[in-house]
Parts: structure tokens; C-alpha cells; sequence
């Protein structure tokens, strides 16, 4: 399964090809993104454990998504831009791909059938449906949920979006998986 999910075919917000096998013996916190939604602050919890945990192998990777609402519009160059003027994102950004539904990337279907339950999952879904906002069990509930894969290139752990990157729990799953080697 880790190679498989480190082989899927993606591409940088630049439009360079890639893949999380690039990305290889790193331990990796894969995050659907998006600039106009009410969890948006979150790049800067991001970038702030991606400056502060990055030297001892951690990579963010944002994914940004349109799926919910409509939160991320933007073409690759706006979104670049917005997260450069107003977060100072230096973390790695993709091209705009879809987290749900028929469309959904390979890269999506591949963690959300790996990891199928979030931790902290069940506050953020409740209020979604009181919106009239009800999601699948084990599909992405909305922006910002988090996928950390460990060194070895297998899930470790999700995280439900309202799982801030501060989270107690979050900081202790990336400790634990920077701890362990690289195989």
C-alpha cells in the first residue's frame, strides 16, 4: 500500500509533476486546503509546525480543493499568491484537486479508504449538519483535514479539520512519527 500511495501522480502548484514519493523517508501531513473558509487561519498553525518540525523531517503538503462550497475558487497562481501574501506559506503547495465525491484524486481515494476514521472526528460533522451538510462515513468531512503518513509511507493517523494544528493529540502523532527511524 505505501508504494502505491507514495506512486500517485500529482502536481505542484507551479504545475510540476510529483508525487509524495519525493517526499520519501520524511514524515508527511497531507492537508486539503482551502483560502476562503472559516478554518483558513489554519495555515498559519501549519506553517508554524512545518518551520518549527521541518528540519527534523516533517513536510506539509497542502492540497488545495474547491469541494466544499465553493471555499477555494482561486486558480494556482491566486491561491500561491494568497498564501504567500498572507500566511507566508514556504510549505509545499499542489495544484487544486478534488477530495470527494465521483471526481475525487487517487491520492484522496487511496488515504480515505486507507484511514476511514479521523480523530476528532464528530464535533465539526454535527455542526456541518445542522448546516444540512451531511458527509459519508469515512469521506473528507471538510477543509483542512489532516493525513499523517509516517516515514515508512503508511497512514499513521487522520485528523478532523477542526483538529487544529496545536491540537495536543496532532502534535503528539507528528512527535511519535519523527521519532521513529527512517526505513
Amino acid at each position: 500500500m505505501s508504494d502505491a500511495l507514495m506512486e500517485i501522480p500529482v502536481k505542484r502548484i507551479d504545475g510540476e509533476a510529483a508525487s509524495l514519493g519525493d517526499y520519501a523517508g520524511k514524515v508527511l501531513l497531507v492537508v486539503n486546503v482551502a483560502s476562503k473558509c472559516g478554518l483558513t487561519p489554519q495555515y498559519a498553525g501549519l506553517e508554524a509546525l512545518y518551520r518549527e518540525r521541518h528540519g527534523e523531517g516533517l513536510e506539509v503538503l497542502g492540497f488545495p480543493a474547491n469541494n466544499f462550497m465553493g471555499q477555494e475558487p482561486g486558480t494556482e497562481a491566486e491561491i500561491a499568491d494568497f498564501c504567500a501574501i498572507t500566511y507566508d506559506v514556504t510549505f509545499p503547495m499542489f495544484a487544486k484537486i478534488s477530495v470527494a465525491g465521483a471526481d475525487k484524486h487517487p491520492l484522496y481515494q487511496t488515504l480515505t479508504g486507507t484511514a476511514p476514521g479521523a480523530t476528532g472526528d464528530g464535533p465539526m460533522r454535527e455542526k456541518l449538519k445542522g448546516y444540512g451538510v451531511d458527509t459519508a462515513p469515512g469521506e473528507v468531512v471538510w477543509n483542512f483535514e489532516k493525513f499523517l503518513i509516517g516515514r515508512d509511507g503508511q497512514v499513521a493517523e487522520r485528523f478532523a479539520p477542526d483538529v487544529t494544528p496545536d491540537d495536543p493529540r496532532l502534535v503528539e502523532a507528528v512527535t511519535r512519527e519523527l521519532a521513529k527511524p527512517a526505513s
